[in-house]
């Protein structure tokens, strides 16, 4: 493993650490046995030192209502939840309009 991947390795632990503390308010028997792994593997994660596989990310996902792209990569997902919630006013043909206009927009940029 790589310097960049083992870092990313050890920002996620803590991500999911700041989770299941400060969010979640469970210890590590509690979230292990929630997102179906051992409390002493999830320790490994928190240290950065170890891995979760999808189906205990998925768990992690619906229990802590982040996504998978914020538990895995710390992208903010607030902007994806103020999308989804913005997109719940509009049905499929409006959307489909003004995503059109902004890829106008963008080609309108780059020239």
């Amino acid at each position: 493993m790589n310097n960049l991947e083992n870092n990313e390795q050890i920002l996620r632990g803590k991500r999911i650490k700041y989770i299941r503390e400060n969010e979640l308010h469970m210890n590590k028997t509690q979230l292990a046995k929630e997102i179906g792994v051992s409390s002493q593997f999830l320790g490994l994660v928190e240290e950065g030192r170890g891995n979760l596989v999808y189906r205990s990310i998925k768990k992690l996902r619906d229990i802590s209502g982040h996504s998978a792209d914020y538990i895995l990569y710390g992208l903010d997902d607030n902007a994806i939840n103020k999308t989804k919630q913005l997109l719940n006013n509009y049905n499929d043909e409006e959307i489909e309009k003004a995503i059109s206009i902004l890829k106008d927009i963008a080609i309108f940029i780059k020239n």
